[in-house]
C-alpha cells in the first residue's frame, strides 16, 4: 500500500478528474472542514449556538448533536414584515485575518485540503420562518423571498470574501438541503427562479478563487444535478440512494464525483437490530465499490450508525469491518483493476 501523494493530493486528483493513486474515502481523511461561528453550524455538541442572523442551533444526542434551529423559534412570521425582524450581526470591525489564522493552525495544508461551507439558502429561509413558514413563503410571496434572501447574500458573501483572501482554502462546500429522502421540497422551477441565482453567487466567487464546489444535499435531489454543473459543482455528498445513482454514474460519469452512495440508512438499522450477515455485507461492499469506482470521481463513504466520534458497540463493530474491507479491497482498486 506505498503511495506517493498525500490524502489531499489524491483527492485533488480525483477531483480534477484524473484516476487517484489510490481510492479516496471518509474513512482516511482528506479534507479539514472550517465551520465560521457567524455562519450556519454543523453540530452543536455543547450547548445552544447563535449565528449572525441571529437565529438559535441546538443539538441533542438522539441526532448525534447534530445542529437544528431550535423548535418553536420563529424570527419572521410574515415574510412580507422581514425588514422588521431580520438583524444582522455588524461585522465592520471584525478581525478576519487573526480569527481565521487561528482557527485553522492546527491544520497540515501539506496533508490535507481545507474546506469552508456556505450558501445554504433554503435552509436559512427555513431557520428564520419554520418549515412550513417558509414553504407558505415561496408559494405566496416570491418576491418577498428573494428580496429576504438579497439582503442576506449581502452578510454571506462578505464572509465568503474574507474566508477566500484569509483561508484561500481549497474546497468551497455548497450546502443547502433543499430535499426529503424520497422528493424534493421544492420544484426545478422555484429552484431555478428563487436559489439557483444565489448559489451561482458563491459558486462564481469559488471558482474564481481557485476552489473546487463540494454539493451538499441529502435526499432525492437529481432533479437539479444539470444546475449544478451548470454553476461549476464537481463532487456531490452524500449522494443518498433514493437517487437513481447507477443511471447518473452512467450518464455523467467523472464530471460530478459522487462522495457516497451507500445505502447507510438501511445498513444502520441492519446494525442497531442485529440482522447483519457478513458475507452479505462484503458482498454488497464489493458491488458498491465496482459500481462507482471504475472511470474515477468516486470517493468511498461506506458506513454505519449515527456519524461521529462516538459510535455505539454495534456499529464500531461494523466500521472497523468496513475499514478493514477498504484496505483489502477498496483502497488499491484502481491498481488492481482495468478503469
Amino acid at each position: 500500500m506505498t503511495t506517493t501523494l498525500t490524502p489531499k493530493e489524491n483527492y485533488l486528483r480525483m477531483l480534477r478528474g484524473e484516476i487517484p493513486e489510490f481510492m479516496p474515502a471518509y474513512c482516511v481523511p482528506h479534507t479539514m472542514p472550517f465551520g465560521d461561528e457567524l455562519l450556519t453550524p454543523q453540530a452543536a455538541p455543547n450547548g445552544p449556538i447563535v449565528t449572525g442572523l441571529g437565529v438559535t442551533y441546538v443539538g441533542n444526542k438522539e441526532n448525534n448533536y447534530g445542529a437544528m434551529p431550535e423548535p418553536g423559534n420563529i424570527i419572521i412570521d410574515d415574510i412580507t414584515k422581514w425588514r422588521d425582524k431580520l438583524k444582522i450581526v455588524d461585522v465592520s470591525d471584525r478581525d478576519w485575518e487573526t480569527y481565521y489564522r487561528e482557527s485553522t493552525k492546527h491544520v497540515d495544508r501539506n496533508q490535507y485540503c481545507l474546506s469552508v461551507v456556505g450558501g445554504d439558502y433554503f435552509l436559512t429561509l427555513v431557520s428564520l420562518m419554520g418549515f412550513e413558514g417558509a414553504l407558505m413563503a415561496l408559494y405566496e410571496e416570491p418576491e418577498e423571498v428573494i428580496a429576504l434572501l438579497t439582503e442576506i447574500s449581502k452578510f454571506y458573501i462578505t464572509v465568503m470574501k474574507n474566508q477566500m483572501y484569509y483561508l484561500k482554502p481549497d474546497i468551497y462546500g455548497l450546502m443547502d438541503d433543499d430535499a426529503a429522502y424520497r422528493a424534493p421540497f421544492i420544484s426545478l422551477e422555484t429552484y431555478r427562479e428563487i436559489f439557483k441565482p444565489f448559489h451561482k453567487m458563491h459558486a462564481d466567487i469559488a471558482l474564481e478563487s481557485g476552489c473546487f464546489i463540494n454539493r451538499h444535499d441529502c435526499g432525492k435531489c437529481e432533479q437539479f444535478i444539470e444546475d449544478w454543473l451548470d454553476i461549476g459543482v464537481r463532487a456531490w455528498n452524500p449522494a443518498q440512494v433514493s437517487n437513481d445513482l447507477v443511471g447518473i454514474k452512467k450518464k455523467y460519469g467523472d464530471r460530478l464525483a459522487i462522495e457516497g452512495g451507500w445505502d447507510s440508512q438501511g445498513w444502520s438499522a441492519r446494525a442497531e437490530s442485529g440482522t447483519i450477515d457478513k458475507k452479505e455485507l462484503r458482498d454488497a461492499l464489493v458491488e458498491y465499490v465496482d459500481t462507482f469506482a471504475p472511470g474515477g470521481g468516486f470517493v468511498f463513504a461506506a458506513g454505519v450508525g449515527m456519524p461521529g466520534p462516538n459510535p455505539d458497540e454495534k456499529a464500531k463493530y461494523w466500521r472497523d469491518y468496513i475499514v478493514d474491507f477498504y484496505n483489502d479491497y477498496a483502497r488499491d482498486w484502481y491498481k488492481n483493476h482495468a478503469h
